[in-house]
């Protein structure tokens, strides 16, 4: 694994790390409602549903770190969480909103790409 393609990979996760702390913390305070684009009543009747799907961006954050300490051995684990990333993203962009595809799952795809070209 080369060193971009590491860093890549880890950026992908930090962006995970970041999303669980937005929807698990922040989901109903300025940031989160500034982020999602939603009220603070809107945000308080989805709470708990936010919480678990940023249990889940910590989940996958959590895969691709553990690939990057793996180094080349960590090679299914990034290829995985990449791919959940990236179909993740895909249906996040076609059932909430366009941006998603942007934020998340192009990074994704870069991250993997990187991933099956380095090995």
């Amino acid at each position: 694994m080369t060193i971009v393609t590491g860093l890549i990979v880890l950026l992908v996760a930090l962006l995970h790390v970041y999303f669980l702390i937005l929807e698990m913390f922040l989901w109903d305070k300025p940031a989160g409602l500034k982020a999602f684009g939603q009220t603070k009543e809107q945000a308080s009747v989805t709470k708990v549903l936010a919480a678990n799907q940023g249990l889940y961006n910590g989940f996958i954050a959590a895969g691709l770190l553990w690939g990057v300490i793996q180094g080349s051995e960590g090679y299914d684990f990034k290829v995985f969480f990449l791919a959940c990333v990236i179909v993740a993203g895909v249906y996040g962009a076609m059932t909430a909103s366009r941006k998603i595809l942007f934020v998340q799952a192009i990074p994704g795809l870069i991250g993997l790409l990187l991933v099956l070209i380095s090995s």
